[in-house]
């Protein structure tokens, strides 16, 4: 949503949005699809599978709240030239930080750590390689682009990668689908507000507005820089790219919401439908789909698991360098080459590796993505809160604090995750 419409709508950049809207696409649609990471799928997957259409609502309500807090994340690294982690250390105190960057961390590996095993289980199913082996490759590819490929040309391949969220829509071509009875159930739902259903209510919005994206996207703000003024100190160029960000992020969070519902959609109308209720991975939902709505749909969400999880790991990883690179006032970015960011790159490294250690142990990556849920849930609220304060005052933003519906939304999607927070705890005693 961009702020008083006409100069924004006349400037040339925004024309050419309206020219060619694909080509302006950049962090908000890598943030979106990162956020329907494998693990994001299984939670999805389940929901279908558990609650049929009756989970459905929850995508419409996610939407503008979780493109609010996107745009907001946008805006601060546009406007300040900084990431997060670094507004928080100027305006905050360094204990806040540090307890947000460190518990960041820890939900970070543990994240990554699920997705992977995921990943390994998925590429095992499709070409019968040992899922060790596959989780290893991955592993390994991930690291590597992120420490040896520049972020402008690495940028490219993450981009050509969203495409696989296509998969999820695909699959509703392969089955029948009562689009009427969808509607319905979408608008009136139908189910017992139990302590299963709050903590389905939870799992999705949790994994929908997850911390690490709020890292994430303010800093590939920064790296979309290269060298150009802030907002701060460039002050003409806000209508264009203020513009820029709302399309970028609005577009990107409906993309990813809309694969969500269709992941929700797809389960619903084949696992659900076909007796199948309980789901603890994206890999065995893919699986289940094989006998029920046959080896193309399968195909189809197998091969959307390992495409996401490629986009999702580097920016589970990155967020955590961003994060602890600004904190510690280390040389860090993307474009930086690994030997002038050692700092920023060894803990990509470290969180990576870490995920991988993890699969050759006695810990379940499955167990080890609850415990990153729960972490996550305790991290987002204050430090949505935090984020909400700093896009407000002029102190931070100059004259481009974000608008009001944008916080107000914020403030709607902050009161939400304070309250899927408590259920959650709740639930775990």
């Amino acid at each position: 949503m961009s702020d008083a419409g006409s100069p924004e709508r006349d400037s040339p950049r925004w024309r050419r949005i309206l020219r060619h809207p694909l080509s302006q696409l950049g962090p908000g649609v890598i943030t979106g699809v990162a956020d329907d990471d494998p693990s994001g799928i299984a939670t999805y997957s389940q929901a279908g599978a558990q609650y049929g259409f009756d989970m459905l609502w929850t995508m419409p309500l996610a939407y503008p709240l979780m493109s609010a807090v996107q745009v907001m994340c946008g805006r601060l690294g546009r406007v300040t030239g900084k990431g997060l982690s670094a507004n928080i250390k100027t305006t905050f105190s360094p204990g806040l930080l540090r307890a947000l960057v460190l518990l960041l961390l820890i939900a970070n590996m543990l994240n990554i750590a699920a997705d992977v095993a995921v990943m390994g289980e998925a590429a095992e199913l499709v070409t019968g390689i040992s899922q060790r082996w596959m989780t290893l490759a991955f592993v390994l590819a991930t690291l590597g682009l992120q420490v040896f490929v520049p972020y402008h040309r690495y940028v490219k391949f993450l981009k050509w990668l969203t495409v696989s969220l296509l998969a999820y829509a695909g699959v509703l071509f392969t089955v029948h689908v009562p689009w009427g009875e969808v509607l319905r159930h979408t608008a009136w739902p139908r189910f017992r507000l139990d302590g299963s259903a709050a903590t389905m209510v939870v799992g999705v919005f949790g994994t929908t507005i997850s911390p690490y994206l709020f890292f994430w996207q303010a800093s590939e703000e920064v790296e979309e820089l290269r060298g150009a003024p802030s907002l701060i100190d460039a002050p003409s160029d806000a209508p264009a790219e203020l513009s820029r960000i709302s399309w970028d992020t609005w577009s990107g969070m409906a993309y990813s919401d809309l694969t969500a519902f269709f992941i929700m959609l797809a389960t619903a109308v084949t696992l659900h439908a076909g007796g199948v209720t309980t789901i603890e991975t994206a890999a065995q939902a893919a699986s289940a789909l094989r006998p029920i709505a046959g080896d193309f749909a399968f195909l189809l969400f197998a091969l959307g698991i390992l495409g996401v999880g490629m986009i999702g790991v580097p920016v589970l990883a990155g967020s955590a360098a961003y994060a602890m690179a600004e904190a510690m006032e280390w040389n860090g970015g993307l474009e930086r080459k690994a030997s002038d960011a050692r700092g920023f790159y060894s803990v990509i490294a470290v969180c990576v590796l870490a995920a991988l250690v993890i699969q050759f142990s006695p810990i379940n990556p499955m167990r080890a993505l609850f415990w990153s849920a729960v972490i996550n849930g305790v991290v987002a609220v204050p430090l949505m809160i935090v984020l909400l304060l700093l896009v407000s005052r002029e102190s931070v933003m100059g004259a481009f604090v974000a608008p009001r519906a944008i916080r107000w939304l914020g403030w709607g999607a902050t009161l939400l995750m304070g309250a899927a927070a408590v259920v959650m705890i709740a639930a775990m005693f």
